[in-house]
């Protein structure tokens, strides 16, 4: 069952959705365009997205990871990926915490990508957590789209 929805971030890249999506799947390129990202570990020891493959994410400015696992994939249209484990507490307050990024073609040669964001506050801790932090994730992973969308049109210049 699907945690509930809580936030959606959305960009139109000036690119085709077949580059959009190949870009996508390269897990080596989230420390290009991510702005918290400074490295990215291969815990399933490949660097190319799949149903359950892990990898691990080292923060910017920080001792601090995260484990994310892509969950679901459908070819061209959407990756679902799980929080797995962090060094923050985010993943103990928000165990169902997944974004699904879902792409689509926007007219000819643009592609829009969307991230949705899901998960539960059943618990104390995790309205806390959301009342807290839940602004600063949706601009973040608005920040994160923004930054996606500038790398890819830049590469085609």
């Amino acid at each position: 069952m699907t945690p509930p929805f809580r936030s959606l971030q959305v960009v139109i890249i000036d690119a085709p959705l077949e580059e959009v999506w190949e870009f996508n799947l390269d897990l080596a390129r989230i420390a290009d365009y991510h702005p918290r990202v400074e490295k990215v570990d291969f815990v399933s020891g490949t660097a190319r997205r799949g149903e359950g493959i892990a990898y691990q994410c080292h923060v910017k400015g920080s001792r601090h990871t995260c484990i994310e696992r892509d969950v679901e994939i459908v070819p061209m249209q959407r990756i679902v990926t799980e929080f797995v484990t962090d060094t923050f507490g985010i993943s103990k307050a928000l165990p169902d915490y997944r974004v699904v990024a879902s792409l689509a073609r926007e007219g000819d040669g643009r592609t829009r990508v969307e991230f949705s964001h899901f998960y539960s506050t059943k618990t104390w801790k995790a309205k806390l957590v959301h009342w807290l932090a839940g602004r600063r994730i949706a601009k973040e992973s608005q920040e994160t789209l923004n930054a996606m969308k500038s790398a890819i049109e830049s590469r085609r210049r």
